[in-house]
């Protein structure tokens, strides 16, 4: 199994139901996405923009590059949540036009087992799982993500994360990524000054979440539990 850091594996279920749920637009490409069970940094997943008047659809890979990283043929795969948006590593991609939302269902934080391994505790929203979505920036990018591949012409981005709430801190105690759930508040992340969309950092309250499965798999199901 990898080796799993903080907030660094989640799954996207429900393409359909983000762009339904946005009236976002999505290229014909998008149409055959199957659920995505376990995404890992530099897998490539859906996010969703604000395109003027529009949203859109697309895919990227899970890992922003940092503002002060010099163009170079070594591979950069970035950084896949972060915290402090006031350093000079992120402080460029505040602005609405790299704001994007990471469409999820639940996300996994590593924690040890019964039998003393580690695996992986699954959070969702409830029992369904129903969509939801990480607060996140995005940005083209020319550079080299893999040896093997060489400089290419890349679509990158990653999220904020924030203090837990409870039920994500009694797992992980540092922090939990922000997540955005209302009409509202994704209106407000995807159009609005940085001075109003920065308030949107903070923890789901708690009691918010819920832990669905517990497990050594990957993609573990919620039946697994």
């Amino acid at each position: 199994m990898k080796r799993l850091g903080m907030c660094n594996l989640y799954s996207e279920l429900t393409t359909t139901d983000a762009m339904v749920r946005l009236r976002a637009e999505w290229e014909d490409y998008m149409r055959n996405i199957p659920p995505l069970y376990a995404i890992y940094p530099d897998y490539t997943a859906p996010i969703i923009r604000q395109l003027g008047d529009r949203r859109t659809i697309s895919l990227a890979r899970w890992g922003l590059p940092s503002l002060k990283d010099p163009a170079s043929d070594k591979p950069n795969r970035g950084t896949t949540n972060f915290r402090h948006p006031w350093i000079e590593d992120w402080k460029g991609y505040l602005g609405p036009e790299h704001r994007c939302l990471v469409p999820f269902n639940r996300f996994a934080e590593p924690t040890k087992l019964e039998d003393g391994s580690t695996g992986n505790a699954w959070f969702a929203l409830d029992e369904s799982e129903s969509l939801m979505f990480f607060a996140g920036l995005q940005t083209s990018w020319h550079g080299v993500r893999r040896k093997d591949e060489g400089p290419m012409d890349h679509e990158l981005f990653a999220f904020f994360t924030t203090t837990p709430n409870d039920v994500v801190g009694a797992i992980h105690e540092k922090a939990m990524p922000v997540i955005l759930t209302t009409p509202e508040e994704i209106e407000t992340w995807l159009t609005a000054p940085w001075e109003e969309a920065r308030h949107l950092q903070r923890p789901l309250p708690d009691g918010a979440l819920k832990i669905v499965a517990v497990g050594r798999k990957s993609d573990q199901r919620p039946e697994a539990a």
